[in-house]
């Protein structure tokens, strides 16, 4: 706490960005992780998962590393353990050292039950994580805290505010205190600000990390490389060559129990205002002067500002048949499941340049793909067009690739043409290499003090004032969405927007992942 103008405020305590290759030299004291929300699915799933392969990778040292688990449920050590046990290895394909290795991490876990909003809790982790770091010999002060809050956003406000008064390093010699929060940051625009208003009273900006998992996937982050370290694309990427681009997410199951959550939010909220809008800003973006996260996230943000305001005309929503059949949904829901829709850049390089965005559940097969379709031949002398324009294509998932559609000449005697691919697909080409998951690397960048995956404050107020517009009339049922059968493409509509938009469907060529 500190006094102005004659009243008690809290003061925040800072957390200067440090670059990642001097993390070695300037932080020596011991890191402690500690995971909100410990029994939950979030950090069964995905969170534990990540720091065990971590663990393994040798970034978390078991002489420097303890982990703690929070939440309400009151159960022992072990009985968390014995729970993470099954998420973090399976037993009928892991080897004798990597029994070895979990039965050693499950050892750097230790269980603290609490509530949420009320001190008693955060105290007696607090007196944990003091133990933790006395018993390594680490300067008060001088340690490393990350909290990962894999809970429900209208919990982080009370959960920040206890670790504040509760948890944070009593004095500031050279270590640090961050905080992880999870998706979905908000509701709209209103929410969204209120909630970074609360938080930001207590942390800085550069001790928030607001994950976004899509950041940390390894197509996404080859972006920037593909984009401004290839001679070829720098003269392409822009309106004169490119005709449209489009980022698509397709899931071939429905809400599967999660039907209560997933209606309060919709798939625009879920995965659209995140995900595919991240994917837009590193497709969209001008070069950064460097490669330092502040750069690159200034150029995203003029990106998101320069978003004209969606017009209902160019989007399609749908709701598949059966989803209010989960008990959990009401009977009149208009949250849609499935969504596809045109976003417009008003600048020099995207001006008239369409950007389509599709997310849908319940679908005819699972992937998440970016689409970059070029121009028509002008003076077409071999009459190919009908065959398909050239595609810069980027799977996300699964078998992660990148190819290009190219038209070639048909082997044989006559001058006919046909489809095929430049393909780098990254099971063929790099095998043997293990592909980070998502999590892992995003909590690696944590513990570096990286930002450059995570979302900044103003760049989350840009996202969601364009969507929040067109959020709230669907919210009001002015907008109702359209149903599509279980299994399907989704609407027929959306196929009829994609022409609209300008995008050229190849017909008679399918994409073959190569075998190895």
């Amino acid at each position: 706490m500190k006094k102005m103008g004659g009243e008690w405020c809290l003061e925040k305590r800072s957390d200067s960005f440090r670059n990642p290759e001097q993390e070695t030299l300037l932080e020596t004291g011991c890191l402690s992780v500690i995971v909100l929300g410990a029994s939950g699915d979030l950090a069964k799933k995905k969170t534990f998962p990540a720091l065990f392969n971590l663990y393994r990778q040798g970034f978390l040292p078991s002489d420097e590393v303890h982990i703690f688990g929070y939440a309400r449920t009151k159960i022992s050590d072990d009985e968390l353990r014995s729970r993470l046990h099954g998420y973090l290895v399976d037993e009928k394909s892991s080897s004798p050292q990597q029994s070895e290795d979990l039965s050693k991490f499950l050892q750097l876990i230790k269980y603290v039950s609490g509530s949420y909003d009320t001190e008693e809790g955060f105290k007696r982790l607090d007196e944990e994580i003091s133990q933790h770091e006395l018993s390594k010999n680490s300067n008060e002060g001088s340690s490393r805290r990350l909290f990962y809050l894999a809970l429900p956003p209208s919990v982080y406000p009370s959960v920040c505010r206890m670790i504040w008064n509760c948890c944070m390093n009593k004095s500031d010699l050279g270590g640090w205190t961050r905080i992880v929060v999870e998706k979905p940051f908000g509701k709209d625009l209103e929410s969204a600000e209120n909630l970074s208003a609360q938080i930001g009273e207590l942390f800085d900006e550069p001790q928030i990390y607001r994950i976004d998992h899509y950041l940390g996937k390894e197509l996404v982050q080859n972006m920037l490389v593909l984009r401004f370290a290839n001679r070829l694309f720098v003269p392409l990427w822009n309106r004169d060559n490119i005709d449209n681009v489009q980022i698509v997410f397709r899931e071939d199951f429905g809400t599967e129990g999660r039907g209560g959550y997933f209606d309060e939010y919709g798939i625009i909220r879920d995965i659209i205002q995140n995900h595919l809008l991240q994917v837009l800003c590193l497709i969209a973006m001008e070069k950064p002067i460097s490669l330092k996260p502040e750069h690159i996230r200034d150029e995203k943000v003029k990106v998101l500002q320069s978003v004209l305001p969606i017009k209902d005309d160019e989007v399609v929503l749908g709701q598949y048949e059966g989803y209010r059949d989960d008990p959990t949904v009401p009977d009149l829901s208009n949250t849609p499941t499935f969504a596809n829709m045109i976003l417009r850049i008003h600048n020099e390089r995207w001006e008239g340049v369409p950007f389509i965005l599709k997310a849908g559940k319940a679908l005819n097969s699972r992937k998440a793909e970016i689409r970059i379709q070029f121009k028509d031949v002008p003076g077409d002398i071999f009459k190919c067009k009908k065959q398909g324009r050239n595609e810069l294509v980027i799977r996300l998932q699964p078998s992660e690739a990148i190819y290009m559609k190219l038209t070639v000449k048909q082997p044989g005697l006559d001058m006919s043409t046909v489809q095929s691919e430049l393909d780098l697909s990254y099971g063929q080409r790099y095998q043997g290499v293990t592909i980070p998951e998502a999590y892992e690397r995003l909590i690696l960048d944590t513990i570096r003090g990286d930002q450059q995956h995570f979302v900044r404050r103003d760049e989350l107020k840009a996202a969601w004032e364009i969507f929040t517009p067109l959020l709230h009339r669907i919210d009001d049922g002015e907008m109702k969405p359209i149903p599509y059968k279980s299994g399907s493409r989704g609407p027929a509509e959306a196929d009829e927007l994609l022409a609209k938009a300008g995008y050229l469907q190849t017909h008679g060529y399918i994409w073959i992942p190569p075998t190895l």
